[in-house]
């Protein structure tokens, strides 16, 4: 199929106890969800695009398959592209199904944090193991239809363990400093935090802050998609330094964490 060539595909689903899909179109096994900084994957050969109507809605941006340092991906633009959708507005329902009915196995979500705890440092990278969930009035799961008998996901660790230790393996090869494990409070936004709320969430446990990472994860869990992040920082949390955060200053910090992403992908595709 010719380089850029968009595709429309309408997808119909039916409910029962079970989530089946009417189309299961396999294209590749992995995608990378971008978010904040990282709306386009540059040296991504595209193959295809896919704009996608689900039972859900449109989702963020069309579905790009490509092939990346050989390896055939399929790329979302998690808040559209150009980026235009706030967290809070962002059909995660719509992009995780739409995923899932182009046969991908593997999430890798890349996205923009704050830093709370001291280890997280400005353009610093974590790869979570744990997740709070702080937001609110998302549609957060599919299994809300009527389901008999009541379906209940085990979410006690969010993140694929496998996955998770071939991103920390992928690090330690491509020589990128990470902190291995790290939880992540998920807040509604759009707006940044106050300092009090940073603080209540580092006593809850939390390391990083962000806008995206729920119900994203458990939506994927919930369709039996192996999901990992990589969270990038951007800033130091509000009230970490006394200063206001500005804008230029997470722009900075994203260029310089987001440049070692790319080095720890492409080490993490190599090695798989």
């Amino acid at each position: 199929m010719p380089a850029g060539k968009q595709v429309r595909l309408i997808f119909s689903h039916r409910f029962n106890s079970n989530i089946k899909f009417e189309t299961n179109k396999v294209m590749t096994k992995l995608a990378i969800i971008g978010g904040t900084g990282l709306t386009r994957l540059a040296e991504l050969k595209i193959i295809k695009s896919d704009r996608l109507d689900t039972p859900y809605g449109p989702p963020s941006a069309e579905y790009v398959t490509g092939d990346f340092i050989g390896r055939r991906v399929v790329f979302l633009a998690r808040h559209g592209s150009p980026h235009t959708i706030a967290p809070h507005k962002i059909n995660y329902q719509a992009n995780i199904w739409g995923l899932k009915q182009l046969g991908v196995e593997q999430i890798i979500a890349v996205a923009a944090v704050g830093g709370i705890t001291q280890q997280m440092t400005p353009a610093h990278i974590a790869i979570p193991d744990q997740i709070i969930d702080y937001s609110y009035g998302r549609k957060h799961t599919f299994f809300d239809d009527g389901q008999h008998p009541v379906t209940h996901i085990d979410f006690t660790y969010p993140y694929n363990q496998r996955l998770r230790s071939a991103l920390i393996n992928a690090a330690a090869n491509a020589l990128v400093n990470i902190s291995p494990i790290a939880t992540y409070g998920c807040t509604q936004g759009p707006r940044l935090e106050s300092a009090a709320e940073i603080k209540r969430m580092e006593i809850d446990g939390c390391d990083v802050v962000g806008m995206t990472g729920m119900p994203e994860a458990a939506l994927a869990k919930e369709l039996n998609i192996d999901y990992a992040a990589i969270a990038v920082v951007a800033n130091w949390a509000a009230g970490k330094t006394g200063e206001e955060i500005t804008m230029a200053e997470i722009e900075h910090h994203l260029h310089t964490g987001m440049a070692k992403t790319i080095g720890l992908l492409k080490a993490f595709l190599t090695l798989e």
